[in-house]
């Protein structure tokens, strides 16, 4: 009896710490309301888009972004494998009049404009569920920090519904408030988004064509440079313990003068490279040029811009990361994430359809396997665990 009160008590105090929390939204929605209404939004589209609108899960996914909290050959692995390869290469094909138009306006090739795609939304396949709207209001009334961003970033969709560029229906995204098949802010939507098939809307979410000549668009709002590279792998000395980093940028004639070469020995040439350790100097090497930095601006993640500008390179042909990464479990592709739910619920375990996404369920089922196994149980889905997981 005092089990069932106490369980009744805990839902009282629940029930009523929730209630002013909808209040409070309620209010900072209001606010945003009528901020929008003084950035020329029509009472009509705020009205429709915010009635009866209450917070969603949006910030719950605040400081878990996989490209700052996955080590970087588990990101990589997952986004550069054979998979996103071949159908980056058959999309290149069957999207070429598109590509060709977008590189002829912008001047960005076809594979980095594709690879862009493969990473942000799975070549559209991967979009996200929830609430554009929703989730930027969210944002701006319950983040920890950056509500004056997030707050802009409501007006700015609320501004795209005025225009008529993207329906309600289809209005939908990431956690974050990014949406489409490359996944543009609203704010960037407004500044950069173009309509490359002519229909009269700049529509990133159904139309595949507005999105690829859009990401064009930013990506030589960036600074990219037509013809010049990203960048190429590179050998250090052995013992190197010179300068690096993104923003150090120096002549080829200085890196070469420290000792580093390309992969196969030769020359590195003639230009402005900054080093790149992704895992620091017993990883791979990488020398990269402005249109580097131009990949970056798109999330401002080293590992993101990287396995864009990895899968890029494979998209036309060349090789991968040639170099070992400093790890002795490395990370796994999609296939081999499927292969490890598949075999995790064959153990019993509740993970759900093997998709290759490595969620909360899996990661709680690989943690309880690992420790059952003896490894270390931090719910990673590495090498060794799934060897394990076939050895059983």
């Amino acid at each position: 009896m005092k089990t069932n009160q106490l369980k009744l008590a805990g839902v009282a105090l629940l029930l009523l710490s929730a209630a002013p929390a909808r209040a409070d939204f309620a209010s900072c929605l209001s606010g945003l309301r009528h901020a929008a209404a003084g950035a020329g939004v029509g009472a009509q589209t705020i009205e429709s888009a915010t009635s009866g609108l209450g917070p969603n899960d949006a910030v719950g996914f605040m400081d878990k972004q996989p490209e700052f909290t996955t080590p970087v050959w588990d990101y990589v692995a997952g986004l550069v494998d054979e998979e996103r390869v071949e159908e980056g290469r058959a999309l290149l094909q069957r999207y070429a009049n598109v590509l060709q138009a977008a590189e002829h306006r912008y001047g960005v090739d076809a594979a980095t404009i594709v690879a862009v795609w493969g990473v942000e939304s799975d070549f559209g396949k991967s979009f996200g569920k929830r609430s554009v709207v929703q989730s930027l209001a969210t944002l701006a009334c319950q983040a920890p920090r950056r509500n004056d961003y997030f707050k802009g970033e409501f007006i700015a969709a609320l501004k795209i519904l005025q225009s008529g560029d993207i329906a309600p229906e289809e209005f939908v995204g990431s956690w974050a408030g990014a949406f489409g098949h490359t996944q543009f802010m609203p704010s960037t939507f407004l500044t950069t988004a173009v309509d490359l098939d002519g229909d009269g809307r700049r529509n990133i979410a159904s139309s595949a064509a507005d999105a690829l000549g859009s990401t064009a668009n930013y990506l030589r709002k960036s600074g990219w440079r037509q013809g010049l590279r990203w960048g190429f792998e590179a050998r250090l000395p052995d013992g190197y313990s010179g300068p690096s980093g993104r923003t150090n940028r120096q002549p080829l004639s200085h890196w070469a003068s420290r000792g580093i070469t390309r992969l196969d020995g030769s020359a590195l040439g003639d230009g402005s490279v900054a080093l790149l350790l992704p895992a620091g100097r017993h990883g791979p090497a990488f020398l990269v040029t402005r249109n580097f930095d131009a990949i970056y601006s798109y999330n401002a993640a080293e590992s993101y811009a990287l396995a864009i500008a990895v899968l890029s390179d494979r998209l036309k042909g060349r090789p991968g990361i040639q170099t070992p990464w400093p790890t002795d479990d490395p990370g796994l592709s999609r296939a081999e994430r499927r292969e490890m739910q598949a075999l995790l619920a064959r153990h019993g375990y509740s993970v759900g359809e093997p998709d290759g996404v490595i969620g909360t369920k899996t990661k709680e089922a690989i943690a309880d396997f690992q420790g059952r196994a003896g490894l270390t149980a931090n719910g990673r889905a590495s090498k060794k665990t799934l060897d394990a997981l076939r050895a059983r």
